[in-house]
């Protein structure tokens, strides 16, 4: 080296810090160890669409069609499109009554009866204040009426639970019974409109107080509220003091209690939110679609809901996408009865196919290597 110089210091060509090293290694873990919740469902939807394509070979069909005339009926024009996303309104809300209780530990499948609940009782409310009151005013008193019987509804189930230990997935289950028979019982009675002999229903509410739709498109505002609550209550569950709460009860009621956590105004206040979001999908199939309360409220989206919830994990913002999903195979169930002769029914095997393959898939989790920890493996 030649007299004066000094040695050049050398430029390092790490690109990134020992501690960005260790938070990216450590983001690549939980996402590995997350993928988990993505990856089981994916499949369990796979295996339940090649067993239902063996049932449409066995009846003379074609898999390919089916899945053919379903895209077309449920996304591929813009007017089949808009058709699905009214149709998931209503799977939105019912999922979100399924899912909060959930976060809990608790199986709630009584959103059915508080959507029919909810909008016989918005429906009978309207009734006396058609012609007293704006539209504006009437709208906003059903849909309070509506989501405060569905949460009262749902909250009976809740406070069993906690009060009397009875299981919360039977009672709510007989409380839809319940519900649907009270708004027959009123329905095919009290409130009956006799001039419309065909089919028992309510007095019309009339096109005066009925819910417009989105601007620009024929979408119903219950897909735009049912979007909102999803993500309110994701933040609410996961951002919240009360959220964490819910999270230790559901993780373990003894160990909740220990802590001095009011684990029984938390399971009825879940409860009653579960059974609000119902209440809400039956006002607008009232406000909405119908303009009257009658037996079609109980079209069986809140038992769809309960597959939905569950193929989403009961993540309020995946609710979403699966509830489109859903949606379209409800919407497209028309053409497929029309282009391939097959029942209404035909859709109702496949959602059935998909809810038993995804209860089965329940005994995946935790059992593949490639989505655990490698920290946790080391350990053991």
């Amino acid at each position: 080296m030649p007299e004066g110089a000094t040695a050049a210091t050398p430029i390092s060509t790490s690109p990134t810090t020992p501690a960005a090293d260790s938070a990216i290694a450590d983001f690549l873990r939980r996402l590995r160890r997350n993928s988990e919740y993505f990856a089981i469902p994916v499949f369990a939807l796979v295996i339940a669409a090649l067993l239902f394509s063996l049932f449409l070979l066995a009846i003379g069909r074609s898999p390919g069609d089916f899945a053919s005339y379903v895209w077309r009926g449920g996304f591929g024009t813009s007017f089949s499109l808009q058709n699905t996303l009214q149709r998931s309104a209503p799977l939105i809300l019912t999922a979100l009554a399924v899912a909060i209780p959930a976060r809990i530990g608790l199986i709630m499948i009584g959103g059915e009866g508080a959507l029919v609940l909810g909008g016989f009782a918005a429906a009978a409310a309207a009734i006396p204040l058609i012609g007293v009151l704006p539209p504006i005013p009437t709208l906003i008193i059903m849909f309070v009426i509506a989501a405060f019987v569905g949460a009262v509804w749902v909250g009976i189930a809740g406070y069993l639970r906690y009060a009397r230990g009875v299981n919360e997935t039977i009672s709510s289950l007989l409380l839809t019974y319940i519900g649907i028979a009270i708004m027959n019982f009123f329905v095919e009675g009290a409130l009956r409109d006799i001039t419309n002999p065909n089919k028992p229903s309510t007095k019309p509410i009339g096109d005066a107080y009925m819910i417009g739709k989105i601007p620009g498109t024929e979408v119903h505002w219950g897909f735009a509220v049912g979007v909102i609550l999803a993500v309110l209550l994701h933040l609410l569950m996961t951002r919240t003091t009360f959220g964490f709460a819910a999270r230790v009860t559901g993780g373990n009621f003894r160990a909740a209690l220990a802590q001095g956590l009011p684990v029984g105004k938390i399971i009825v206040a879940c409860s009653m939110i579960a059974g609000s979001c119902a209440g809400i999908a039956g006002f607008y199939e009232v406000a909405a679609i119908q303009g009257r309360a009658n037996a079609s409220l109980a079209a069986g989206y809140g038992f769809t809901g309960i597959l939905v919830s569950f193929l989403a994990r009961h993540n309020p913002i995946a609710i979403v996408p699966v509830a489109i999903l859903f949606g379209g195979l409800v919407a497209s169930g028309g053409l497929i009865q029309r282009r391939m002769d097959l029942p209404d029914a035909t859709v109702l095997v496949l959602q059935g196919l998909i809810f038993i393959v995804l209860l089965v898939s329940e005994t995946l989790y935790g059992r593949f290597s490639f989505f655990r920890d490698d920290k946790a493996g080391e350990r053991k």
